[in-house]
């Protein structure tokens, strides 16, 4: 049954999620539409637009170095995917991690996040801006659901954001939804998340054989 695409993109929002362990793969392989048009700043300081990774896959994730919730989690799975990816060696292959509270995660700030969690400096990118412009990013692009808390209950709880990881294609558009949470307590969640993160990898690497 085909869905109208406005009605596609609302059941993609729903699916997202906000912050938590409530997240799965969903609609892998599918072509979801463009992330969409941005310019945002890399820790190193330099600007990186959508056309910079033209021509590239990537999986993007979303924290901020405050979060006392999953982000730590969520970071901990993409340096696992480092790894399993060997981004090392795939010069056509992205990390991207976007924060979610730019305000105050500023360059130096992601600089050392990125260090404490040995990423990779040249493949491995942490990109801030202004709030209005990565939340609305997140929100619009990756269909994601993310916004400041009004009424924060403790520091480091002040945005409620996805714990999805994304996979996007050489062209910029979305191709699938995973977990980012690695290990959930509920067991038949944490097989899903394992499960999930295989497909992943199979997919990363179907898409680095598509032409861009």
């Amino acid at each position: 049954m085909a869905f109208p695409r406005a009605v596609l993109w609302l059941l993609l929002l729903a699916l997202a999620g906000s912050a938590g362990c409530r997240s799965s793969a969903s609609n892998a392989g599918d072509d979801l539409g463009p992330v969409g048009s941005f310019s945002l700043t890399e820790r190193s300081g330099q600007t990186i637009t959508d056309a910079d990774l033209r021509g590239k896959v990537w999986v993007a994730s979303f924290i901020f170095v405050r979060c006392t919730g999953p982000c730590p989690q969520v970071t901990q799975t993409m340096q696992s995917l480092q790894k399993k990816l060997d981004l090392k060696n795939r010069p056509d292959l992205r990390l991207v991690t976007f924060t979610v509270d730019p305000e105050r995660d500023q360059p130096d700030e992601l600089k050392a996040y990125a260090d404490r969690w040995e990423a990779d400096r040249e493949r491995w990118l942490f990109l801030t801006g202004t709030e209005k412009e990565i939340h609305r990013l997140l929100n619009e692009g990756f269909k994601v659901a993310t916004h400041r808390n009004a009424s924060p209950t403790r520091a480091g709880d002040e945005f409620s954001h996805s714990t999805r990881l994304v996979v996007v294609d050489k062209k910029g558009h979305i191709r699938g939804y995973y977990h980012g949470v690695p290990y959930p307590s509920n067991e038949q969640d944490r097989k899903a998340v394992e499960q999930g993160l295989e497909k992943l990898a199979q997919q990363v690497s179907a898409l680095l054989k598509e032409k861009p």
